[in-house]
């Protein structure tokens, strides 16, 4: 079985976080992997505690405000330094976002699952709310809970395991800089490069939306505020 790497980027958002962490390091999973936090200038303070989780619980804790003078989000250097350390540990890549919590079983199941299917480009969990009922991103998957199918529409990086085989066939780098999230274009590319997408319905995971970006949730509560926030700023360019 190849290694695996574990990210989860972060902005402040400690609690969801510290939710997010404690479920990845109690997995029960026979998988040898490697957890990095990429810590996206967060605060002093929430630096400071993401230091001593770190200590806590083990994992690495890469501060981009030491290594990039750029201004959050840095998504797109997060996807091309961990895609450089997998493919340099041949290990598939597993993202996990920061308002997301992984059942005990998810990573050797999204693991298994992409191992057993020889042309899975990304293997991705579909995400719930607290009671069970798919949610945001993949409301087009409700009337599948259960199944694993290959998927057209994008998979989200909430929580997706992108393959050995996928990063080594195209360059992050190439990746366009003016965006940025990019995992449309990134299951767009991993299609056209002849894998397929699969959607582990049977593989939930709890996902409370945009609460690692709070200033989302006007999208609910002040629709008209919130496009004009995301139009001003250039906020989300995906």
């Amino acid at each position: 079985m190849k290694n695996l790497h574990i990210i989860t980027p972060v902005k402040d958002s400690i609690d969801s976080t510290l939710q997010t962490i404690e479920a990845l390091m109690t997995s029960k999973t026979g998988v040898n992997f490697k957890y990095t936090i990429y810590n996206d200038f967060s605060t002093p303070q929430n630096r400071a505690l993401l230091e001593k989780y770190s200590a806590k619980y083990g994992f690495e804790l890469v501060n981009l405000s030491d290594i990039t003078d750029h201004p959050s989000p840095n998504y797109l250097l997060v996807l091309q330094t961990a895609q450089r350390r997998a493919i340099e540990n041949n290990a598939d890549l597993l993202i996990v976002e920061s308002d997301v919590i992984v059942a005990p079983d998810t990573v050797q199941r999204l693991v298994e699952g992409a191992t057993a299917r020889t042309d899975c480009g990304i293997a991705a969990s579909v995400t719930v709310d607290d009671n069970g009922e798919i949610n945001y991103p993949y409301g087009y998957a409700k009337g599948h809970e259960g199944e694993v199918y290959a998927v057209d529409k994008h998979c989200s990086f909430c929580c997706s395991l992108l393959t050995n085989a996928l990063l080594r066939s195209y360059d992050f780098n190439l990746l366009n800089p003016d965006k940025h999230w990019f995992d449309v274009h990134i299951s767009r590319i991993s299609r056209d490069r002849g894998f397929n997408n699969y959607l582990f319905c049977d593989t939930p995971v709890v996902h409370r939306p945009h609460s690692s970006r709070p200033w989302k949730q006007l999208k609910y509560t002040n629709p008209l505020k919130y496009y004009w926030r995301k139009f001003v700023n250039r906020f989300d360019k995906i």
